[in-house]
Parts: C-alpha cells; sequence; structure tokens
C-alpha cells in the first residue's frame, strides 16, 4: 500500500506559477512510476504528466507542454509538477498517482494506476 498526499495548490493569476508536490510512504518509492491528473468541474478527469520510476521517461499531455516540468526525487519519496504560465483553463483539482514496476517508460492512462491522493486544488482567476 502506498499513500499519497499532494500539496501546493491554491490560487493565482494567469501568468503565475505554482509547484505541487507528491509525498509518498508506505512503500518503496523509486519502485513506481508516477503521474498527474487533474480534473475540472463537469470534466473527465484527464492526464496531465508522467515520469518512470528513474526520471527517465516523461510524457506530458500536449496542453501544458514547454509550461509544466514533472520531476522526483527518490531520496526524499516526492514526485514534483512545476506548473508556469498557468491559465484559466488549467483550473482544476490535481491528483497525483503511483503505478508499481521499474519500467522504462512513463504511463499515461489513469487505469494504469494503482493509488491515487486525494487532490489539491488549482484555481487560475484571468
Amino acid at each position: 500500500q502506498v499513500q499519497l498526499v499532494e500539496s501546493g495548490g491554491g490560487l493565482v493569476q494567469a501568468g503565475g506559477s505554482l509547484r505541487l508536490s507528491c509525498a509518498a510512504s508506505g512503500r518503496t518509492f523509486s519502485n513506481y512510476a508516477m503521474g498527474w491528473f487533474r480534473q475540472a468541474p463537469g470534466k473527465e478527469r484527464e492526464f496531465v504528466a508522467a515520469i518512470n520510476w528513474s526520471g527517465g521517461s516523461i510524457s506530458y499531455v500536449d496542453s501544458v507542454k514547454g509550461r509544466f516540468t514533472i520531476s522526483r526525487d527518490n531520496a526524499k519519496n516526492t514526485v514534483y509538477l512545476q506548473m508556469n504560465s498557468l491559465k484559466p483553463e488549467d483550473t482544476a483539482v490535481y491528483y497525483c498517482a503511483a503505478y508499481y514496476g521499474r519500467y522504462s517508460r512513463a504511463f499515461l492512462a489513469d487505469k494504469d494506476y494503482d493509488y491515487w491522493g486525494q487532490g489539491t486544488q488549482v484555481t487560475v482567476s484571468s
């Protein structure tokens, strides 16, 4: 069992930045691929970014490429999502998720993930 706790959400003006953190506990963090997803009101949950166990494989949804950066620190059991140049359409609850396995690739589908955090709200005002 892995427990995931997100933090770092909040209210920011368009063009601003936030850094989300997801702290993991319970199992060896480096054995897990990690992902960030988001869900806006009235919309389906969507993939945002993912990183494999080593950080050697990273993927982003097209709408955040060049603005968001996912990273991980296995020594601190934490995955991060640095979000720059935020837009009102980035407003959503952001979730981190964990998938067991030291695979060479990152995973983009929410159905692949075994564990989820409770989410953190990100609101971008125009």
